[in-house]
């Protein structure tokens, strides 16, 4: 598996989780970053997540993941800053994050393959772009479910 394979991988990772959350999130392409045998994928979630619908939101990626056999390897329990992290089968790594604004931030890391150049993600974003701007902005679209202020 070459670098562009292990992306496409990825994607195919990132799309199912984000697939599966209901109601649909916006969210736009992350950086793809290369190292000397490995890729990585990001999605910047922008639909705010609030502080009391992080563990609900936390619950369904968990339960998907451990349903499509991934090990979970840690799961952060911090308030304000929680993570999982998990391995699929193909030893693909993959994670979940919070950072500041209840910014939700998905990942997917490739064990080593061979070196190749890198094609931009085909998935269109569910939401704005920001095709060109670094950083993403903070999360900036309420979602009458994920983002209310009651569990």
């Amino acid at each position: 598996m070459d670098m562009q394979a292990a992306a496409i991988r990825e994607d195919q990772i990132l799309d199912a989780v984000l697939g599966e959350l209901r109601p649909a999130l916006s969210w736009a392409h992350g950086p793809t970053s290369t190292g000397t045998c490995d890729v990585s994928r990001m999605r910047t979630v922008m639909t705010v997540i609030s502080a009391q619908r992080r563990g609900n939101f936390l619950g369904v990626v968990e339960r998907f993941w451990r349903e499509g056999g991934y090990r979970i390897k840690a799961v952060n329990k911090d308030q304000e800053f929680p993570a999982i992290y998990a391995l699929t089968k193909d030893g693909f790594g993959v994670s979940l994050s919070f950072g500041g604004q209840g910014q939700a931030f998905f990942e997917a890391d490739s064990p080593c393959v061979d070196k190749s150049e890198v094609a931009d993600p085909t998935t269109p974003p569910n939401g704005p772009s920001y095709e060109g701007i670094y950083p993403i902005p903070r999360p900036n679209i309420r979602s009458p479910f994920w983002s209310a202020g009651a569990p």
